[in-house]
């Protein structure tokens, strides 16, 4: 089938064929960062929206293997109304591995502040951490938990305050066996600089 269209030089309409409408479609999908609905699709490639919404659903079909050719490893995926190219989820893990090991990305100076306080002071409360600290550590708690650098290790019975200690990925990626190796927190301080006390750590 065909798509008419406008050009931009004389606004003369031409004729897309379904094939190269797709074309255009899947030059605009792989750049975009936010799902798009039918109609901005259809202003991004100056095509009348029934053959968008045509050559769409002709992209998920071949995507998915519904046609003559093998399922991708991607998908076009209608997501709040609009329409992205998402890695398919069978296949998440898989990059999300590689994503991490080709460009891992590196923590804050908060996070790495809160992770040496909980490796040392393990286990430890989310508000023992924050008074060692002087600062608020809830969301960088939560990015070491997403990091899985820490582990929820048991709650308080009687406080209900969870202790969190450090996973084994930590110590793979300080290339050491055990906690124990650890080098001594006082060497590492500047003699009592700004007041910090190290029998807080250990």
């Amino acid at each position: 089938m065909t798509a008419e269209i406008v050009t931009d030089i004389d606004e003369t309409p031409v004729q897309l064929t379904d094939e190269e409408l797709g074309r255009r479609l899947e030059a605009i999908l792989l750049i975009v960062e936010e799902p798009q609905s039918i109609v901005a699709l259809a202003t991004a490639v100056s095509a009348p929206v029934a053959a968008v919404r045509r050559v769409i659903a002709a992209l998920v079909d071949d995507y998915d293997g519904n046609g003559s050719g093998p399922q991708r490893g991607f998908e076009l995926r209608e997501v709040g109304g609009g329409w992205r190219l998402y890695v398919r989820e069978n296949l998440d893990n898989l990059v999300a591995e590689y994503v991490n090991a080709q460009a891992p990305s590196k923590l804050s100076q908060a996070a790495m502040e809160t992770l040496a306080v909980i490796a040392y002071k393990q286990p430890v409360t989310r508000s023992q951490v924050a008074s060692i600290r002087a600062v608020n550590v809830d969301s960088v708690v939560r990015t070491l938990l997403g990091r899985g650098l820490i582990t929820e290790l048991f709650q308080d019975s009687e406080t209900g305050a969870i202790n969190y200690g450090t996973t084994d990925l930590l110590l793979q990626n300080l290339g050491i066996n055990s906690l124990d190796e650890l080098p001594p927190i006082s060497p590492l301080l500047d003699d009592g600089a700004d007041g910090f006390d190290d029998s807080l750590i250990r």
